[in-house]
């Protein structure tokens, strides 16, 4: 792995627009966290599927965020 791509923590998906797997120790523990806060929330759906629908909405937000910051950068790719 060269010096240029160890400062990402998500990789670029090969095909598409975004970010596949984590591809580093740092990618995993957001991913990890980030699941289990998904885990977390579903008792909000006692309150209704809006209230559990705003709170994924805005978790997985985080997640774009942080993945926009400390991923590489986004752009079509053919492959």
């Amino acid at each position: 792995m060269s010096v240029h791509h160890s400062r990402y923590w998500f990789a670029a998906k090969r095909y598409g627009w975004g970010w596949g797997l984590p591809r580093s120790w740092q990618g995993w523990v957001v991913l990890a966290i980030w699941l289990a806060v998904v885990v977390a929330l579903t008792p909000l759906l006692q309150h209704g599927v809006l209230v559990y629908s705003l709170a994924m909405l805005g978790w997985a937000l985080v997640l774009l965020a942080v993945c926009w910051w400390k991923g590489e950068p986004p752009r079509w790719r053919w492959g």
